[in-house]
C-alpha cells in the first residue's frame, strides 16, 4: 500500500508542477507504461508504446531535475530495460525494445546512431570482428568491401567507443622499399614473386610487389619483416641471374620474329636480316603480275612501296648502345622460323635489355577493315548521219569517176564497188580482186560494220554511167550506273591489296626476219579490273592514317580495226587521308562532260545551202561521267568487333541468295563443312 501511496504521490505532484519546475522522481516497481505516462505529462512529449514494451522499473532521484534531465533520465531508464525511444518527428517518440532500434539513427548518448567508418590500412571484415564486442546487444555492425568501411549502428556511447578503436588499429604500418636489377629483367622477377608470395591472411598477401621497367628495379609494399625478406630474396635471385646462360630463346606470342629479328639487330649493331616474313612476302608479291613493260604496273609497285615501309632502316655502329657486354663480348640475335622465336646469345644484361625490347614490341596489334565505295554514272548519246555516192563508167566509156567517201560512215562505198567489179572480172589482178572482197566484207561484218539504218541504191544511168549511193543514219543511247564495293582487312600499319580483274596479255615487242625465221614476240601481264592497295596507320583516339592507291580500270577495245593493241580504260586515285574509326570519307571523283561534233564533207558542193546535205557525213556524240569513291575504315580490336563485321558481310551474302533463289544454303555449309555456327542468325520470317 505504501508503495502504491508513493506511486500516485509522485504522479499528482508531476500533474501539479509547471513547466519550468523541477522533478524529484522516487519510483520503486512502478509499471514502465505508467512511468512513460508520467514523462510524457511531465515533458510535454508525445509518445507510441510498442505493445512489447512491458515490465517494472525502478527510478529513484536525490535532488530536483530540469525538463531535459529529466528526459535524459527517462531515456537512460528505458535502455537499461532494454528500451530505447525512437523520434517519429513532431516531437513524437516511438517507445520499443532496443532490438528493433537498429534502423533508426539519433543523437545523444542514449540513443542509437548509425555511423559510417571509412578504413585506410585494414581489412573492413577483420575491422568488423574486432569491434562487434564493443556493441550492445541491440547493436550491428556490417562491413562493406567495395569501399573498405564499416557501417556501425547502436547507442552513440558505444558508436563513439567504437570509433576510438577503429583509430587504434587503423594505422598504415607498412613500409616500402625499392630494390634496383643489375642482371635480371624487373618485369619477368616481379611475376615470379607474386606467384612465389601468394595469398596471405585475410586474402591479402602479405607483400605487394610491383615492376618499374624504367629503372629496371623491383619496389616492395608490406609488413617490414616480410619486405625485409622478400628484399633479400630479390637481390640473391638478380645475383645468381649474373651466372646465367648466355643464350636466351624468346617464343613471341603476336609479333612476328621476322619482323623484329631486324631491330633488335640493328641495335646490337649486327647486319640486319632483310624481312622476310609472310605479310611482307605478300604485300611484295603482287608485283609478280605487273607489267614488265612499264605499263600500269604502278598498283603493284605501290604495293610492293607500301611492304617495304615495314623494313628498319639500318643505324650505324657508332650509335649501337647495347652491342657488347661489360666483357666485350659481342652479342648475336637470329630467329627460328619453325616455332616463331628469337635467339639472343649475349650477357645477362643485354639479354635483358632485349627482351624489355621484344616485350613492348610483342604486343596484339589491332585489325582495320577498309570498305570502299565506288559509284560511275555515264550517260552516252550519238547522232550520225551521212550520204556517200559513187559515179563511174563501165570499160570502154568516157564518164569521169566521181565518189564522196567519209571515214565516220559505213558501209564503205568504194569497198562496195571494188568488190562488185571484181566479181564481174572488171579487174583482172586476183590478189587486187581478193583484197576488195576482203574490204568489202570487214566494212560490212567487221569491227567497223554499219549500225543504225542503212539504204543504198546503184544501177545503170546508161551511156557506160554506173551511180550508186548509201544513206547511213545512227543514234545511240547508253547509260551505265556501275557500282563497285571492295574491301580488305589488315592489320594495324600493314600493308594490303585486292584486286577483282583480270590479267590481259599487251605485246611489249616484237621482231621479225627477212625470212619470217627467228621472229618472236614479247607479251606481259597486265591487271584490269578494281584494285584497292591500303596501308592503315591507328593513332590516338582511334584516329586512322590511311595511305591509298584506288585503281578502276577496264578495257576500251582496239585502238583500230588492223590492231591488235587495246586501249584500257583507267580511273586512278592515290592519297593520303586521316579519317576517325567508322567515318566515310570522300577520297575523290570525277564530273566529265565531253561532247564532240564532227562534219566531214566535200569541198564547194557540201557548202551549197540545202543540196550541200548530200554531200556531208555528221556525227555528234556527247558523254556525260560522274564518278565518286568513298571510304570506310572500321577497327577490329576484338573478337566482337571481328564477329560483328563477319556477321555483316554474312547476312549481305545470305540475302542476295535467297533474293534470287528463294533461299540460302550457306548456313548449311557453315554447320556441316565448317562445323562451326554460323556468324549471323536469320531474320525471323514475318508471319
Amino acid at each position: 500500500m505504501m508503495r502504491a501511496f508513493l506511486t500516485s504521490f509522485a504522479a499528482v505532484a508531476l500533474l501539479a508542477a509547471p513547466v519550468a519546475a523541477q522533478n524529484l522522481v522516487n519510483l520503486r516497481d512502478a509499471d514502465i507504461r505508467a512511468f512513460i505516462d508520467d514523462v510524457s505529462k511531465a515533458t510535454g512529449t508525445s509518445f507510441v508504446i510498442d505493445s512489447r514494451v512491458q515490465g517494472k522499473v525502478s527510478v529513484v532521484t536525490d535532488k530536483p531535475l530540469s525538463r531535459a534531465a529529466y528526459f535524459e533520465l527517462f531515456l537512460a531508464t528505458l535502455r537499461a530495460n532494454g528500451f530505447v525511444a525512437v523520434p517519429l518527428g513532431g516531437g513524437q517518440y516511438r517507445v520499443q525494445p532496443a532490438e528493433a532500434g537498429a534502423a533508426s539513427a539519433q543523437a545523444g548518448g542514449n540513443r542509437f546512431v548509425t555511423s559510417v567508418v571509412p578504413l585506410a590500412s585494414i581489412d573492413a571484415a577483420s575491422a568488423a570482428e574486432s569491434v562487434r564486442p564493443l556493441l550492445s546487444r541491440g547493436g550491428a555492425v556490417s562491413a562493406n568491401r567495395g569501399g573498405n568501411a564499416l557501417i556501425i549502428v547502436d547507442f552513440a556511447d558505444n558508436v563513439a567507443r567504437a570509433r576510438s578503436a577503429l583509430a587504434a588499429i587503423d594505422r598504415d604500418r607498412a613500409t616500402m622499399r625499392v630494390v634496383p636489377l643489375t642482371h635480371s629483367g624487373a618485369r619477368d622477377l616481379a611475376a615470379s614473386l607474386t606467384t612465389l608470395v601468394g595469398a596471405g591472411e585475410g586474402g591479402r598477401p602479405p607483400v605487394t610487389v610491383a615492376a618499374i621497367d624504367a629503372s629496371n628495379a623491383i619496389a616492395l609494399r608490406g609488413e617490414a619483416g616480410a619486405v625485409a625478406r622478400y628484399a633479400a630474396m630479390v637481390g640473391e635471385l638478380d645475383r645468381r641471374a649474373a651466372s646465367g646462360s648466355d643464350v636466351r630463346v624468346l617464343f613471341l606470342k603476336h609479333a612476328d620474329a621476322a619482323m623484329v629479328l631486324p631491330v633488335l639487330q640493328t641495335l646490337i649493331g649486327q647486319t640486319p636480316t632483310p624481312v622476310a616474313s609472310s605479310a611482307a612476302a605478300s604485300g611484295g608479291s603482287g608485283n609478280a603480275g605487273g607489267n614488265s613493260g612499264g605499263n600500269g604496273g604502278g598498283g603493284m609497285a605501290n604495293a610492293a612501296a607500301m611492304a617495304s615501309f615495314a623494313t628498319p632502316q639500318t643505324l650505324p655502329a657508332s650509335a649501337v648502345g647495347v652491342a657488347a657486354g661489360p666483357e666485350g663480348r659481342r652479342a648475336t640475335v637470329t630467329r627460328f622460323e619453325g616455332a616463331n622465336a628469337l635467339v639472343i646469345s649475349a650477357p645477362t644484361d643485354i639479354q635483358r635489355q632485349l627482351g624489355e625490347v621484344v616485350r613492348q614490341l610483342d604486343v596484339v596489334r589491332p585489325q582495320v577493315q577498309v570498305e570502299a565505295i565506288i559509284v560511275e554514272i555515264s550517260d552516252t548519246a550519238a547522232r550520225q548521219l551521212g550520204v556517200q555516192f559513187l559515179l563511174s563508167g563501165t570499160n570502154g566509156s568516157n564518164v569521169p569517176f566521181a565518189a564522196a567517201n567519209y571515214s565516220n560512215a559505213a558501209p564503205n562505198i568504194l569497198a562496195l564497188a571494188g568488190a562488185v567489179a571484181a566479181e564481174k572480172g572488171a579487174i583482172q589482178s586476183p590478189t587486187i580482186a581478193e583484197a576488195f572482197r576482203n574490204a568489202a566484207v570487214n566494212s560490212l561484218l567487221g569491227p567497223a560494220a554499219p549500225t543504225g539504218g542503212t539504204a543504198g541504191f546503184a544501177g545503170n544511168l546508161g551511156g557506160g554511167a554506173v551511180f550508186g549511193f548509201i544513206i547511213n543514219a545512227v543514234r545511240n543511247d547508253g547509260a551505265s550506273n556501275i557500282l563497285s564495293t571492295p574491301s580488305v582487312m589488315t592489320l594495324d600499319n600493314q600493308p594490303a591489296r585486292i584486286l577483282v580483274g583480270q590479267e590481259i596479255p599487251i605485246t611489249t615487242g616484237e621482231a621479225l626476219g627477212t625470212t619470217l625465221t627467228n621472229a618472236f614476240r614479247t607479251v606481259s601481264r597486265q591487271d584490269v579490273g578494281i584494285q584497292l592497295a591500303v596501308r592503315p596507320q591507328i593513332n590516338e583516339g582511334g584516329i586512322i592514317k590511311l595511305d591509298i592507291k584506288q585503281i578502276v580500270s577496264s578495257i576500251s577495245g582496239a585502238v583500230s580495226g588492223n590492231s591488235t593493241d587495246l586501249i584500257l580504260n583507267k580511273r586512278e586515285i592515290e592519297t593520303a587521308v586521316t579519317v576517325e574509326d567508322g567515318q566515310i570519307v570522300a577520297l575523290g571523283g570525277l564530273l566529265d562532260d565531253n561532247e564532240r561534233r564532227s562534219i566531214q564533207r566535200v569541198p564547194l558542193l557540201g557548202d551549197i545551202p540545202v543540196v550541200g546535205e548530200l554531200f556531208k557525213s555528221r556525227s555528234r556524240s556527247r558523254t556525260k561521267t560522274n564518278l565518286m569513291v568513298f571510304i570506310r575504315p572500321t577497327i577490329v580490336r576484338s573478337r566482337a568487333d571481328a564477329d560483328a563485321v563477319a556477321a555483316n558481310r554474312w547476312d549481305s551474302v545470305r540475302d542476295a541468295q535467297v533474293a534470287r533463289e528463294g533461299f540460302s544454303g550457306l548456313d548449311a555449309l557453315a554447320r556441316d563443312y565448317l562445323r562451326t555456327t554460323p556468324p549471323a542468325e536469320p531474320a525471323m520470317a514475318p508471319k
